[in-house]
Formats: structure tokens, sequence, C-alpha cells
């Protein structure tokens, strides 16, 4: 009888070790299930957080290039008005309008034109607005004339007064 016990106690330890086992390859597999889910969600995750970064840098490039064209731009603007005032330093407006303000009206009525052009291109217009009636007139001898102004919307010196004023000094 005792071998009975032995046996019936034997085939229930290797039949709870083996309950035991099925159990826990059960939740394993389970949990493998679960694991593997996990990992596709991360992978997709890391995938778009690479193509973030990619996306970004791209944009940091080309932000990076466009600082470098505007300190440019910049630069050359700073160098232009410092031009400006050595050249308004040197001439006497002042003097010159009191000597011929006809000269000087016409003048700075086309520059301004000129500017008013430029400006209108600036911010998305054409740029060929024409002159208003009162700049076309075709008399010479009152200042107020085109002869300074460029139809075209390009003076090539706008500040053509410098050669007028330097010869009556």
């Amino acid at each position: 009888m005792i071998k009975i016990y032995a046996i019936i106690i034997v085939i229930g330890i290797v039949g709870g070790t083996g309950y035991v086992a099925y159990t826990e390859y059960k939740d394993m597999q389970q949990r493998i299930g679960v694991l593997r889910e996990n990992n596709a969600k991360l992978e997709t995750a890391l995938e778009t957080s690479e193509a973030s970064i990619d996306n970004l840098q791209s944009t940091m490039e080309s932000l990076a290039e466009a600082n470098r064209s505007l300190q440019s731009e910049l630069q050359k603007a700073e160098e232009y008005g410092d031009e400006l005032q050595s050249k308004l330093r040197r001439h006497d407006l002042t003097a010159l309008a009191i000597r011929k303000p006809e000269l000087l009206e016409g003048k700075m009525n086309g520059a301004t034109a000129n500017l008013w052009r430029e400006l209108e291109q600036d911010t998305g217009g054409d740029g060929d607005t024409p002159l208003p009636q009162w700049l076309q007139s075709d008399s010479e001898d009152t200042g107020t004339g085109d002869q300074d102004s460029d139809q075209g919307g390009e003076s090539p010196d706008t500040d053509s007064g410098e050669t007028e004023a330097s010869t009556t000094d």
C-alpha cells in the first residue's frame, strides 16, 4: 500500500508541476504577445521621431541659410546707408536749395517717385505706376519736370544733385 501512496504522491507532484508549467507557459505566451505589440508601437514611434528630427534639422539648415542671406543683405544695406550718409555730409543741400530750388525740386521729386515705385515692387505690386501729372511737366525751367526720374523705375544715380552742386561751388 505504501507503494500505491507513493505512486499517487509522485503522480500528484508530477501533475501539479505539469499544471504549473502549463499555466506559466500560457502566461509567458501572453506576455510575449503584449511585448511584441509594444515593440511594434515603439518602432513606429522611433521612426516618427527620427523623421521629425530629420525635418527639424533640414528646417534648421534652411533657417541658418536664410539667416546668413539676411545678414549679408543687412550688411549691404548698412554699407549703402553709410554711403548715403557720407554723400549727404559732403553736400550742403540747404545751400543748393537756396541757390537752385527748381533743380533740387525736380531731382527730389523724381527720386521720391522712384522710391515709391520700388516700395510698390517690394510689397508685391508691379512697380510701373505712372508719374503724377505735375511731375511729368515738359518745362525744363521750372525744375518740376521728370528730367531725373526714371520712368522704368530704376534710377542709375539717385544722388544726381551731387555733380550739379559741386560744379557751382
